[in-house]
């Protein structure tokens, strides 16, 4: 390739040719710019662009190369960040404009230990207001695009994130997972992503008036999305590294013991109670076949008390969101977050402090539950969305639409409240008429608590065998 096409390497590549001097990285940051600056008007995925220092940074990375100097595994990368965690200097807005000043003194752990790795930042990316929809637009940078349809969401809340990927924007961007908002955009923009076990990325923003709530401390994580299961690997690695300011992370060994072979596998198509839609449906049976071709054991299964623990996340998170969340979204928000808010509130009646504190304690009751059945699957692989990506507009239409479309992310939302790491990847495509390419399917792998690696390692054979490449052609 030529430098003007270094946008189109993964990470991986793009690490080792820097450290090996055959490419500089500011080749690379400024093949990524042009690429941005071309693409991104046509999707909103980038709201702050920052190629000066980027450059910069580029060329503060290539003479640490000539010198010799000890370099870390993203050194001279390209990547984005979500536009929801502190970056020294720039606000953290959140998708909220009362927060388009709130500047931040410091770098939240994510972009820390990214910077500590080498990652040059070309710019941020869009979320919906307060990080709380499945979709992303708002009212301070307007909608992000899904590439492969105008007409159905990139997802939320790392909806920019999403879809600066699958343009070409950087190899790695940054995201953040609380009901599914890595996996949901991985899955809408056929990508690859990790949901990290919670613990396993430490997390703090200097500009939070208060202090995380209970179930963000027990279920919202940070972690890496990506073109390349391989990427999001050397994404989470990097991001990984400890923090004093999270008291909540955990010194866990990247690389865990080896698992006993065969790997078993539980393969949850429909769990009972979650909508999964019959293309769907399809692409979890392939992932499973993908593995069972590989010498996994794959067996169709239901996990436990699956309807009863999905209702654990709707009840402890809509509770949260009425009682410590509800006030500034209507106060701050814009029109579509008060009635997608709004929405939730009605689907779900408000809960007592005895029936909070209650459902609080049920969390570790299905923690337990799941940690058991594990020991026989130590993986499970099922939808990320039971449905097709919505279509624009779903999350504000009613409430018969919303219920349909919290049946669809069941599986997606349980994982967070177990609070086990999930890997995301890409399962081809189906046919439907708004778009020319397909929709990308995907599923989701879910391993034990801190096995990362054998989630990532499944997705990796899931990937060679069923994987997609995103829409980043000329037209883009």
């Amino acid at each position: 390739m030529t430098a003007s096409e270094l946008w189109q390497w993964d990470a991986v590549d793009l690490a080792a040719a820097i450290r090996s001097r055959k490419v500089s990285s500011l080749d690379a940051t400024v093949a990524v710019i042009e690429r941005m600056h071309a693409v991104n008007p046509k999707v909103n995925a980038v709201v702050r662009d920052l190629s000066d220092e980027a450059l910069a940074a580029a060329r503060v990375a290539d003479e640490a190369v000539r010198r010799g100097e000890r370099l870390g595994p993203l050194h001279g990368v390209p990547v984005t960040i979500k536009e929801n965690v502190d970056q020294l200097g720039l606000p953290t807005i959140n998708g909220v404009v009362a927060y388009k000043d709130l500047a931040a003194t410091e770098d939240s752990p994510p972009v820390a230990n990214w910077k500590k790795a080498g990652a040059v930042i070309v710019g941020r990316t869009n979320t919906p207001a307060f990080s709380l929809r499945w979709h992303t637009d708002n009212d301070v940078h307007g909608p992000t695009l899904n590439p492969w349809s105008r007409s159905r969401t990139s997802g939320g809340s790392s909806g920019g994130a999403s879809a600066a990927l699958a343009v070409g924007i950087a190899p790695l961007a940054h995201g953040n997972d609380y009901g599914g908002s890595i996996r949901y955009p991985a899955y809408t923009c056929g990508l690859a992503g990790i949901r990290p076990t919670m613990g396993r990325v430490p997390a703090f923003n200097r500009t939070a008036s208060v202090e995380r709530s209970p179930t963000n401390q027990l279920m919202a994580v940070n972690g890496p999305l990506a073109r390349k299961v391989r990427d999001v690997r050397l994404g989470l690695a990097a991001m990984s590294g400890g923090d004093a300011r999270d008291p909540i992370w955990v010194p866990a060994p990247l690389e865990g013991a080896p698992a006993a072979t065969p790997v078993r596998v539980a393969l949850c198509v429909q769990p009972k109670g979650q909508y999964t839609h019959p293309a769907v449906a399809e692409a979890v049976r392939k992932a499973g076949k993908a593995l069972a071709d590989n010498g996994y054991v794959v067996e169709e299964v239901e996990p436990p008390a699956f309807e009863a623990a999905c209702q654990v996340w709707r009840r402890l998170v809509f509770t949260e969101t009425r009682h410590l969340t509800y006030e500034s979204i209507e106060k701050l928000g814009d029109a579509q977050a008060r009635k997608s808010a709004g929405l939730w509130l009605q689907l779900q009646p408000d809960l007592s402090l005895k029936e909070y504190m209650q459902a609080l304690a049920e969390v570790l009751t299905h923690r337990r539950a799941w940690a058991a059945f594990m020991e026989t699957y130590p993986l499970i692989i099922g939808p990320n969305s039971g449905d097709l990506p919505f279509e624009v507009g779903f999350d504000c239409k009613d409430v018969q639409t919303f219920r349909h479309v919290l049946d669809a992310q069941a599986l997606m939302t349980l994982v967070n409240m177990l609070g086990l790491p999930s890997a995301a990847v890409p399962v081809g495509t189906t046919a439907v008429p708004d778009a020319p390419l397909g929709l990308p399917l995907g599923v989701q792998i879910i391993a034990q608590r801190f096995r990362e690696d054998l989630a990532l390692d499944a997705a990796e054979i899931v990937e060679a065998v069923h994987g997609i490449t995103t829409p980043i052609d000329p037209a883009w």
